[in-house]
Order: structure tokens, then sequence, then C-alpha cells
């Protein structure tokens, strides 16, 4: 009697699709999750060479809003309010074009799983 339950429960098909879901999930949340935080690097990334090309354009064609180091940091933090850069990411110096302002950030991922695989964002611009 016995073994004819246990033949009975083998051929039962009834948690087949909850089996699969539990074996295909993982992939699944971890495919929808690494392309939400790979956007977000790409927006961040993005955001930050906006903010580094528009400092260097502050300081070479309008000096008087950006007249020293300092306001040229508080220029790349105001171009993109959204992204919430801090003011030590930037930094501006003299270059042979002129002005360079680069910045450098590191990336914090919103899953931890992914953080060993994300760099330090770089990003730089000199305008004469």
């Amino acid at each position: 009697m016995r073994w004819c339950a246990l033949g009975s429960l083998w051929r039962d098909r009834c948690g087949a699709t909850a089996l699969e879901f539990a074996l295909v999930a993982p992939l699944l949340f971890a495919l929808l999750f690494g392309t939400l935080d790979l956007g977000r690097w790409l927006w961040t990334a993005s955001a930050l060479d906006f903010a580094v090309a528009r400092a260097a354009r502050c300081a070479a064609v309008t000096p008087e809003l950006c007249p020293n180091r300092a306001s040229i940091a508080a220029a790349a933090v105001a171009a993109s309010p959204i992204a919430g850069f801090p003011l030590s990411a930037f930094t501006a110096q003299d270059a042979s074009c002129g002005i360079e302002v680069t910045g450098h950030l590191p990336y914090v991922p919103l899953f931890a799983l992914l953080a060993p695989l994300t760099p330090e964002l770089h990003a730089s611009a000199c305008v004469v």
C-alpha cells in the first residue's frame, strides 16, 4: 500500500507550476533587478558627465558666476540637483586646455548583491 501511495504522488502534477516558478524566479528577479541597477548606473554616469561639462562651461563662459574653485564645484552640484552629488565629488584645476573640472563618485548600487560589480564613476571636462 505504501509503494502505491508514493507512486501516485510521483505522478501527481498539481505542484509542477509552483516548482517551475521556484526554479526560474531567482534568475528572473536577478535579471530584472540587474537591469534596473544598470539603468540607474548609466543615468548616474550621464548626470555626472553633464554636471562636469556644465561646471567647466560656467568657468569658461561666465567667470563672474564661477570665479573660484569652490563656486565651480557648486555649479557642478547645482547642474544636477536630482542626482544629489556631494560637493566633495568635484575638483577644478588649471590645465593646458583652460580649467579642467573632474568628478569622481563611488557608485552605490540599490541591491547589495551587485556591489562587487560596480566601479567608481569618473568624468572630466575642459573648456577654453
